[in-house]
């Protein structure tokens, strides 16, 4: 073939091609132009029928590409009929969440448009949607009793038009979302930006229905919320969270990097309250469900996990006494088992394991105008059955906590907490044992809050129990210590530090305060010991100063009140006084006994 002739074939060919390009770019715009007002109707009606009549959906436009079988929806509403949910509810049909919707853009691609028209099957590579806003709103729903008519699966709502309807990936990606709980009397509502949702492998046919390892016919979502930052209503604090991950599949939520921040200094944060207001002070680098059931908090609104890991983190809080107490307020309703039973979510969680946890507490004293701090360094243990749940608290309604952590970072400290779920009274028992551990280390409460300063004093062992409820608790303890020594501080603070009460120091040492225990020929002294919480006082505060009367008893100076720094001073002086009268008494009583 000589190379003229070459050419005119190769044009041949390309005129040939160009013209079927072009017939079927022309017969893609004609089939398009076609179909879009039957997909348009199709898709408002498959919408429609296919709720129920509970939803309906609008669109201002549509573009179909048949030729790469891809399709965008713009400007699309989808949103519920109230009257017809509420008709479902009387019906026992409806469901436990509706949603929202509203984008600029739904896009669709490489659909096999011949598929689904001659083979009656729908099979979609990607549905995206771009930054929608959602809002699923959560109600209480009655359940579907036996004898309801069932409504037909969404497959038999389909099968008429297609033998299988199959999607491998919905993506969500950038959204806005707002999750409205109306099951209970007030309205909540929690809003999360930069949200991706993941839907892998939607397949609806005859049997996918009855497939155990889909999920709603999926075979696994998944959610990832980044860079999530706000600031409360209050303004008083600003809250970050890096991520938060989840997935069906893994049946795993995970969080990372939970920082709520004050956002003033300790005592400015509470000068601008005209009350005592707890300050806190929280950094989570990990919290991890495990074991979700999101069937449940799907469709009861029921959190429910095997296991939730808490941990490393750091916890801080800070209280100034400066203040008034609330006006009526009982800190009582923050016990941990009492606050736990007034979620508004029902929970159940098998094990709660802390790991790695630095807890600090710390109060201003405005006698000493100075703070007092008690850190608890890497708080480790499990709490199980965590629970409102009322068919698991009539199985098991105590809640039991094992921890370990190092007291003020050095001595290692181990606390039992048995927690009464069900009590109407907050019922509650603690027990434990402290290693060996330098007196000393307490100086910043005991100075700070206390104006007494520890001079020595080694403690080689403490074991303690306890028994308390929403307003007092009473036990019993022992302690082996040796070679304590105080000294009384003065209240009259003038920027110069505190200055030791000399002479009430050495009579607290001589008269007083046990140096040891046991004493020298005398078996080990224990203490009863009984507290009760005022209204302004926490679950924790009466745990330790329950335990602070014990020591205070076993030293010498149980009857000393703690609340008042100084009066807690005038009792120690005037006790020493009438130990010295005593003990002038007893000697005037052994000298006549010889004369």
């Amino acid at each position: 073939m000589t190379a003229q002739n070459r050419n005119r074939l190769l044009i041949w060919i390309g005129s040939i091609l160009g013209g079927l390009i072009l017939i079927l770019a022309f017969g893609a715009m004609f089939i398009s132009a076609r179909w879009k007002p039957i997909l348009t109707e199709k898709i408002k009606e498959g919408v429609y029928n296919g709720s129920n009549h509970l939803y309906s959906i609008d669109f201002k436009s549509i573009n179909l590409n048949v030729i790469t079988g891809s399709m965008a929806i713009r400007d699309v509403t989808l949103k519920p009929d109230t009257l017809v949910f509420d008709t479902l509810k009387k019906q026992n049909l409806a469901p436990a969440h509706t949603f929202e919707i509203k984008l600029k853009k739904l896009q669709i691609t490489r659909t096999g448009i011949l598929t689904a028209y001659f083979r009656k099957r729908l099979d979609i590579n990607e549905i995206l949607l771009d930054r929608p806003s959602i809002n699923v709103i959560f109600n209480k729903v009655p359940k579907k009793t036996d004898t309801a008519k069932a409504k037909k699966s969404l497959y038999e709502q389909i099968s008429k038009t297609f033998k299988s309807a199959r999607v491998h990936h919905i993506k969500i990606v950038d959204a806005d979302f707002d999750y409205i709980n109306k099951s209970t009397a007030v309205k909540t509502k929690n809003s999360i930006k930069h949200l991706d949702i993941d839907v892998n492998d939607f397949l609806l046919d005859s049997l996918s229905g009855r497939d155990t390892t889909r999920f709603y016919y999926t075979k696994d979502i998944s959610f990832q919320v980044a860079g999530y930052k706000s600031t409360t209503k209050d303004k008083m604090y600003s809250m970050k969270v890096d991520t938060i991950k989840g997935s069906y599949s893994s049946r795993k939520i995970s969080i990372k990097g939970l920082i709520l921040k004050p956002l003033y200094p300790e005592l400015e944060f509470a000068r601008k309250y005209k009350v005592q207001k707890d300050r806190y002070d929280l950094s989570f680098t990990t919290v991890e469900f495990n074991g979700v059931d999101f069937i449940k908090l799907n469709t009861d609104g029921k959190l429910e996990a095997k296991s939730v890991k808490i941990g490393p983190a750091k916890v801080e809080v800070f209280m100034s006494r400066e203040l008034p107490p609330p006006p009526g307020f009982d800190k009582g309703k923050n016990y941990p088992h009492m606050a736990l039973k007034r979620l508004n979510m029902p929970v159940a969680i098998d094990t709660v394991k802390l790991r790695n946890i630095d807890v600090k507490y710390s109060e201003y004293n405005p006698a000493s105008k100075k703070t007092g701090s008690v850190t608890f360094k890497t708080l480790t243990g499990n709490i199980l059955n965590v629970t409102n749940d009322s068919l698991r608290l009539a199985k098991n309604n105590h809640a039991v906590a094992n921890l370990n952590s190092l007291l003020m970072g050095t001595g290692k400290l181990n606390v039992k907490l048995d927690f009464n779920l069900t009590d109407q009274n907050g019922a509650f028992s603690y027990s434990g044992s402290l290693g060996k551990f330098d007196f000393k280390n307490l100086n910043s409460l005991s100075k700070n809050l206390g104006l007494i300063e520890i001079e020595s004093g080694n403690v080689q062992h403490i074991d303690f129990k306890a028994n308390g409820n929403l307003r007092t608790a009473s036990g019993s303890m022992n302690m082996l210590y040796n070679n304590l020594k105080v000294k009384l501080l003065s209240d009259n603070i003038d920027g110069e530090g505190t200055k030791e009460k000399g002479f009430l120091s050495f009579l607290a040492n001589t008269i007083l305060v046990k140096d040891e225990n046991p004493s020298k020929g005398d078996p080990p002294r224990t203490a009863t010991m009984t507290n009760t919480r005022i209204n302004s006082a926490s679950f924790f505060n009466l745990m330790w100063k329950t335990l602070f009367v014990g020591i205070k008893d076993i030293v010498g100076v149980g009857v000393v009140p703690e609340k008042n720094p100084v009066k807690q001073q005038k009792v120690i002086a005037k006790k020493i006084r009438e130990q010295k009268r005593e003990d002038r008494k007893e000697a005037r009583k052994a000298k006549r006994e010889k004369s």
